[in-house]
């Protein structure tokens, strides 16, 4: 028997909602951005952006219905993003699945956020366990390990700064627009290795730290004004990403050597990186018995069918809410 799910997206600033028909077939997936809003202040204003997924919601609900030709009653369980994510904006999200769940009487599927962005990549790639997920986006940068199926141990995550994060602060000091990552990685294609940025440290091994890079930024450029010397933006943007991005792969392979998975995927907005994904080929698709999977550009940004996708797997393991559950902006990863 097949099995529908109705998926809810609203952690941030898209408000989105999928069909997924047996966890891999996506009968819909529709995603209204409000990039275009936040791009004029520098970055997401929570404020407005759950004033917009209220406006947005209901849309969005039954454009995806009506593009995968299903109805309500066609459903069998309605998944949503519970956290982790911004309060307000989760807090749409969260109603709308609520409301739908007691009109029709189905279960409800809250989910993680990230083990969403993870099972994105049974899209592409039959998923193979143990697996080990990098986690890259603006509020995330963990290496998770999976022995089984709905089964996670974070093995490091960062102490400081998300990667993506760091991208953002580092954009806006070189006066590129906001999001900074698609900014500093095209600006980078055209610079070369004139810079040297320290290496950040951590005091665990497979941690992660990138504040300390960022203020290094600053104080490079800090010098190198007070030597009269013109910064070279491109440059700049290219010696930040190779060292940011080479700490990245560079405690991914030492986890995929320790803990021997049998396949590594990239998770997360920052997997839309051009030269992560290169890195990552050259590295890890070079390692033995071990299968690397990266996810298509458009599901590395955030949207429903990937909480479908997590969501089907959740339903048949009976993981339901209830009715008086709620937005979790500080939702730990399911164990």
């Amino acid at each position: 028997m097949s099995q529908i799910i109705l998926a809810i997206e609203s952690s941030c600033d898209e408000t989105a909602c999928s069909i997924i028909k047996d966890g891999k077939e996506i009968l819909s997936n529709v995603v209204s951005s409000q990039i275009n809003v936040h791009k004029k202040y520098g970055g997401v204003v929570p404020e407005v952006a759950s004033r917009i997924h209220v406006e947005n919601i209901s849309v969005v609900i039954d454009e995806a219905l009506k593009t995968a030709n299903v109805s309500m009653e066609d459903v069998d369980a309605i998944a949503f993003t519970q956290g982790p994510g911004l309060i307000g904006s989760l807090h749409v999200g969260v109603q709308a699945a609520k409301t739908l769940a007691w009109a029709f009487n189905k279960p409800l599927v809250p989910l993680h956020h990230i083990i969403g962005h993870i099972y994105a990549n049974g899209f592409v790639d039959k998923l193979m366990f143990p697996l080990l997920a990098l986690v890259v986006s603006g509020g995330h940068t963990e290496l998770v390990y999976m022995k089984d199926e709905w089964s996670f141990d974070i093995l490091g995550t960062t102490q400081d700064d998300a990667i993506g994060e760091a991208y953002d602060k580092v954009a806006r000091v070189l006066g590129l627009p906001y999001p900074g990552g698609p900014a500093i990685d095209k600006l980078a294609k055209e610079g070369k290795a004139h810079y040297t940025l320290p290496t950040p440290k951590t005091e665990k091994e497979l941690d992660f730290s990138f504040s300390g890079l960022k203020s290094a930024v600053l104080q490079l450029i800090q010098r190198e004004e007070k030597k009269g010397e013109t910064i070279v933006p491109a440059d700049l943007a290219y010696c930040f990403q190779e060292t940011a991005l080479d700490t990245l792969v560079n405690k991914t392979v030492k986890a995929v050597e320790k803990y021997q998975p049998k396949q590594v995927v990239l998770a997360g907005g920052v997997a839309a990186n051009s030269r992560l994904r290169e890195k990552m080929t050259e590295r890890i698709g070079s390692m033995a018995n071990v299968h690397l999977t990266i996810p298509p550009l458009w599901c590395c940004t955030d949207n429903a069918a990937m909480m479908g996708a997590a969501g089907s797997v959740a339903y048949r393991h009976q993981l339901f809410g209830e009715l008086n559950c709620s937005a979790n902006p500080c939702k730990e990863i399911d164990c």
